[in-house]
């Protein structure tokens, strides 16, 4: 009988090995006070700085979803770590939380190492700009469970907000400005839709747009809002926030609004870019449509007192963000949407 093995099974533990060596140094460069152990080891550890009186831990988990087609279709797999780390740690910023670390699962049918190794070099680019450490992560090679030359991604992160500092949106009234900071592309999300009227319209994937390819604007990756966020929270008191991923404006916006109040966003008050006009028009989507699916062009919109916005505005702008004054918020009329995009 022929001598078995895992590798004649299709497991390649040494590609394994191989692939966490060259992690590490990946890794090392993310590191920051409190990490007590990390890539290696069976658990990471990290330690709460004792200048924290009340502190509360925040969590978020997300993966890429069918934007991984696209990075198989085109060969790009330098960014989407990028994106599996913004669509969590946006999502913990919401609630004023600063990303702690970050931890990692990559799952394929057989580990091709120089894939993987751009894959989580994407991933650590993503803490970096966080501010957060990759603490540690999963590889899984399982044959049979993923199509030749595919993989999957999922992540999660860590960060933490004193408890009185928590941002809930409860202090949101009517009157209050609502702010919007611009995304960098569609993100991670919309990506099914995408595909749709890419298919449907035979488009290439080369088409110039807006002095680049299609290919270029939808694989731009998920733009990180942590550290600029932070930064002007230590001089603007921001009431809540929404990070616009799927379900976009008109679903993720009411999320944190009182149940009395509503969003109002005026459609002509943000640039809107020309990816996202390219595929209302070649897949002749509904206005509604575009706003319940994609960002639109605002990865992340936040919430000030109109005596604030500003201060608010033009402290976003000395971090770098674009920010446009997008609308404000109303009392809320019975049986209304939470958010109406006008």
């Amino acid at each position: 009988m022929t001598q078995l093995s895992y590798a004649a099974a299709g497991v390649d533990i040494d590609a394994g090995d191989e692939l966490v060596e060259r992690i590490k140094p990946l890794a090392k460069r993310t590191m920051i006070p409190g990490v007590l152990a990390s890539v290696g080891g069976f658990g990471a550890m990290f330690e709460i700085s004792k200048e924290y009186k009340n502190p509360v831990l925040v969590t978020g988990t997300d993966g890429v979803g069918t934007k991984l087609k696209l990075a198989f279709t085109l060969g790009r797999h330098d960014t989407v770590g990028q994106d599996l780390v913004g669509m969590s740690v946006n999502d913990i910023l919401v609630q004023g939380a600063k990303s702690l670390f970050f931890l990692d699962y990559y799952a394929c049918g057989k580990l091709d190492v120089d894939v993987a190794e751009r894959v989580v070099a994407g991933v650590a680019k993503g803490c970096e700009l966080a501010g957060c450490a990759l603490i540690g992560g999963e590889t899984a090679e399982m044959p049979g469970m993923y199509p030749e030359g595919e993989y999957d991604l999922a992540g999660f992160a860590v960060g933490i907000v004193e408890k009185d500092q928590a941002i809930d949106g409860k202090s949101i009234k009517a009157g209050d400005v609502i702010l919007g900071l611009a995304s960098s592309g569609p993100h991670s999300n919309g990506f099914s839709l995408i595909r749709k009227v890419v298919e449907v319209t035979n488009t290439p994937w080369d088409m110039p747009l807006d002095g680049r390819t299609l290919a270029d604007c939808v694989m731009e990756p998920t733009r990180i809002y942590v550290k600029q966020v932070l930064n002007v929270m230590k001089t603007v008191t921001i009431k809540g926030m929404a990070h616009i991923t799927g379900g976009g404006l008109i679903e993720n916006v009411p999320r944190v609004l009182p149940e009395n109040t509503q969003a109002v966003i005026h459609a002509d008050s943000w640039t809107r870019p020309a990816v996202f006009d390219w595929l209302q028009q070649a897949g002749n989507i509904d206005s509604h449509e575009m706003h319940r699916v994609f960002n639109n062009g605002i990865g992340m919109v936040v919430i000030v007192d109109a005596a604030d916005a500003d201060r608010a505005m033009a402290a976003f702008e000395a971090e770098g963000e674009k920010v446009f004054r997008l609308g404000e918020i109303v009392e809320r009329e019975t049986g209304a949407a939470g958010c109406v995009v006008i």
